[in-house]
């Protein structure tokens, strides 16, 4: 397995393949995206800064998934942009023939797999932070795995989490959910999941300080000691 880390400006991922020629696929479709989604916001600024859901025409691909995905989590499109990113990343590995393939975009992860995938959560301070992990089955369809959090990181949250994780199919989705969620996360309970339209979500993981609360199909969470060197930030 080969790991690496791909920088392009303020997209910092890990990218994971058994190849290189995946490795350099990656990179060249997310530069390429990153660039489609760099032109529509010099056509429309506001599509970057806004807080919620999008209400005008997009040009690009890139955006429409941004948009259609951050509409019923009820934040603006760039709550989704890693994951988007990532997402089409994947694509472009398993359409060149990639039956193993990871990226790691800051957190928000999409992948398809041909064995067991092992994914370690990091959520500051909590005790689950760096003593537990996901253990992902074989993915023979892209999952998305998409973490916010409140107290880790640079991205703005209103919440009080420390990691909101969410499994989707639609990458976009879990990433722009898991903003959405740990936006408004106070504590755990069956009414926070169901008051939400949460079609497309497979499964969510909160973790606040010394709580764990699930919501969906998980898979499984096993004790691990994640080594922090490999958490995915910039150089």
């Amino acid at each position: 397995m080969i790991r690496e880390h791909f920088q392009y400006r303020t997209t910092i991922t890990t990218i994971l393949a058994d190849e290189e020629k995946y490795i350099a696929t990656a990179k060249e479709a997310m530069v390429d995206v990153r660039s489609d989604l760099e032109r529509e916001i010099l056509r429309d600024p506001f599509f970057k800064s806004t807080y919620d859901p999008y209400p005008f025409p997009v040009s690009s691909p890139i955006a429409a998934r941004m948009v259609a995905a951050s509409e019923p989590a009820g934040v603006g499109p760039m709550a989704a942009v890693a994951g988007t990113i990532a997402w089409y990343g994947v694509e472009a590995m398993r359409d060149a023939g990639a039956t193993f393939a990871v990226i790691d975009n800051g957190g928000d992860i999409a992948l398809i797999a041909d064995r067991n995938v092992t994914i370690g959560i990091h959520a500051g301070h909590s005790p689950f932070s760096g003593n537990y992990a996901f253990r992902i089955p074989p993915q023979d369809t892209i999952l998305g795995i998409c973490t916010s959090s409140a107290t880790v990181g640079p991205s703005v949250s209103f919440g009080t989490a420390d990691a909101v994780t969410v499994f989707s199919r639609n990458v976009s989705l879990a990433d722009a959910w898991a903003t959405s969620l740990c936006n408004d996360f106070t504590e755990c309970s069956d009414s926070f999941f169901q008051a939400r339209d949460l079609r497309e979500v497979c499964g969510i993981c909160v973790i606040a300080g010394d709580t764990l609360c699930q919501w969906g199909t998980l898979p499984d969470i096993t004790r691990a000691e994640v080594d922090s060197s490999l958490i995915t930030a910039g150089r």
